[in-house]
């Protein structure tokens, strides 16, 4: 059957050799991203592709971290460019394994950024973008980031939600570091769900009802917290005595359950089926996209998590491939 992974992880060498020139706060992540060469060596990605069969393909994105995080707004747009023309270009090159690849963005720069999503999708042929929980530690609903998400609604093309969490972030206010790299395990998860939230509730989808947004590892903590999320927040502001939410559901258009069903999520679970069957009763076969978190998770152990789920042969090949020609307007082969 064939498999279409919609979010892979690829280091280009130019991305590479002008991230290392021009981010002073890229400290040793770059070299510890270079420790893993499916990420920038084709020869060796190509071998662990070619083991989960012929009709396997990635669309391919830059990895962590986010740009506006280890960059000024300047030196964040000028990576953004040099990322997309050479996912671009590998794209071009090897359309066989690569069909589609996401576009980078600095937010630091909105008005930058909005002209790098036009860009991108129609002069490169990004097949969407990719966006962070954060923004150097601000949050997705802010007012002057609406309009990127404007911007991808008038496209018609999805937007890649990743989280962004470092070991700054503590797990306890004595401490200066988040240990045991929870900040990583449970933190992003946590990143997701949070991000997901505020945007339902500053009305995303009552604005742009046909925006599509892809989350990372099959949406967080949303699917199991379906109770929390919905019933619990039913009474939103009565555990709140300094701020006022008495608002906020009443201006939704809808139950505000609903929306995170709007909402994708992907089969990047790492091979374990457990979350897997939470995410797919929750967003349903139509919203579950396959992904495999490649290099940065396993290939082969995700296609037989989500092949062992026991799903019927149509949802099976939504899930594995048609929900992302869908989303991507790919051509169907």
């Amino acid at each position: 059957m064939q498999a279409i992974d919609i979010y892979t992880h690829i280091f280009p060498d130019q991305f590479f050799a002008e991230l290392s020139k021009a981010s002073p706060k890229l400290g040793n992540i770059g070299q510890r991203l270079r420790g893993i060469p499916p990420l920038f060596d084709l020869d060796v990605r190509f071998k662990a592709m070619d083991k989960a069969g012929a009709d396997y393909q990635q669309v391919i994105s830059l990895p962590n971290p986010p740009l506006e995080d280890i960059a000024t707004p300047d030196v964040a747009r000028h990576l953004a460019r040099v990322g997309n023309d050479a996912m671009a270009e590998l794209v071009a090159k090897h359309k066989d394994r690569f069909p589609a690849f996401v576009a980078a963005i600095s937010m630091l720069d909105i008005d930058s950024a909005l002209q790098e999503i036009d860009r991108a999708v129609t002069q490169l042929g990004a097949k969407g973008i990719q966006i962070f929980t954060n923004v150097a530690g601000q949050p997705l609903d802010k007012p002057e980031y609406d309009p990127v998400f404007a911007a991808m609604a008038r496209h018609g093309l999805p937007i890649w939600l990743h989280p962004a969490r470092t070991s700054d972030m503590t797990d306890y206010a004595g401490e200066k570091k988040s240990r045991y790299e929870m900040w990583w395990c449970f933190g992003w998860p946590y990143e997701t769900s949070v991000a997901m939230a505020r945007l339902v509730f500053c009305g995303i989808y009552d604005r742009y009802p046909d925006l599509n947004i892809i989350t990372h590892h099959c949406g967080g903590m949303i699917p199991t917290y379906d109770g929390r999320i919905g019933p619990g927040l039913e009474v939103l502001g009565s555990r709140t005595a300094d701020e006022d939410y008495s608002k906020v559901l009443s201006s939704l258009k809808r139950p505000h359950l609903e929306y995170f069903h709007n909402f994708y999520g992907d089969t990047a679970m790492f091979g374990a089926q457990t979350g897997l069957h939470s995410g797919l009763k929750f967003f349903g076969a139509d919203h579950v996209v396959f992904s495999t978190d490649a290099p940065l998770g396993p290939i082969n152990e995700t296609i037989k998590a989500v092949e062992g789920l026991g799903l019927a042969k149509d949802d099976l090949a939504k899930v594995m491939s048609g929900n992302a020609k869908r989303l991507l307007k790919l051509q169907t082969t």
